[in-house]
């Protein structure tokens, strides 16, 4: 049994942790999103594949900062080598304001790229 943080559950959120390289591949189960870290691109394709082979018409794929570029190819590899019926449906930019480790706001770009079956 895998360990659920805080009180949310297996209900609410889906955690698939790969046991090499560093950064967890995380599912929310409701909103069948995929965020991407530090992993090799083919971990999150994986995981993305998953979700829509398993009957979920959308996927979502997120990221921040470095791992933006890393996003786009898992997008792009899932739509034109892997479902080849996948479209992307919507996509979003932002900034996010974090703070570091001394304390000070630092902005943050991030991503949203949602791919869903026709």
């Amino acid at each position: 049994m895998l360990p659920w943080p805080g009180n949310l559950g297996p209900s609410i959120i889906l955690y698939c942790t790969f046991l090499f390289g560093r950064g967890v591949i995380k599912m929310t189960e409701q909103e069948n999103v995929v965020y991407v870290g530090n992993k090799p691109p083919m971990n999150y394709v994986l995981a993305a594949i998953t979700q829509l082979n398993s009957g979920e018409q959308k996927v979502g794929i997120k990221a921040r900062g470095r791992a933006i570029s890393r996003a786009v190819d898992v997008a792009e590899i899932v739509r034109r080598r892997f479902v080849n019926d996948a479209k992307i449906q919507d996509v979003k930019i932002y900034t996010e304001e974090l703070a570091n480790e001394e304390g000070n706001k630092v902005n943050v770009s991030c991503i949203e790229i949602y791919l869903a079956r026709e």
